[in-house]
């Protein structure tokens, strides 16, 4: 039971810092703006572990791997917990165990960024209903743009309604089956 308790704490701990890294990595690859209350928010959140890993890790291509690195190590580390917790450790070798817990890593990222996607559309469609003038509508609109656009592009609005959203939505869930 406090294995469990401890592995419950691990994931909330391990699941809002990566999810605040892949933030970070994302309005960066987006050029989302930061000069707003989730940029600054993420970036006081994560400066700790990004500014010191960005002198020892470089940029590649402009996308900020300072930011995702540590999201899919975190990703890693909490997997490894849950294997150790679950006691199939044992039954591991260290040569097999070390290749799964990098590709669960890797998946357990890819998961994240999808559901991350999933809330900014969320947020976006909602804010666009309620809110569209809110100061949190442009970087979220700057977040979502990249996956809207293409789907604007063959889907008409209907009756002034966009439901690029929706559809983005749904074939993200359809990503998430395969994941």
């Amino acid at each position: 039971m406090a294995g469990q308790a401890g592995l419950f704490l691990l994931q909330a701990v391990t699941g809002f810092l990566s999810f605040a890294l892949l933030l970070r990595f994302y309005m960066q690859a987006f050029r989302v703006s930061f000069s707003n209350q989730i940029g600054t928010f993420v970036v006081d959140l994560t400066n700790w572990l990004v500014k010191p890993l960005r002198k020892a890790l470089p940029g590649l291509w402009g996308l900020d791997l300072a930011s995702l690195l540590p999201a899919y190590l975190l990703q890693v580390i909490f997997t490894a917990a849950m294997v150790s917790v679950q006691g199939n450790i044992e039954a591991w070798s260290a040569t097999g165990l070390l290749p799964l817990l990098l590709w669960q890593g890797v998946l357990a990222t890819l998961r994240l960024s999808i559901y991350l996607l999933i809330g900014a559309l969320l947020v976006q469609a909602v804010l666009s209903w309620v809110s569209p003038y809110s100061p949190l509508s442009q970087p979220v609109g700057q977040l979502t743009r990249p996956f809207l656009r293409p789907i604007q592009r063959v889907v008409p609005t209907i009756g002034a309604v966009d439901l690029s959203p929706l559809i983005a939505i749904v074939l993200a869930q359809v990503v998430l089956m395969f994941l």
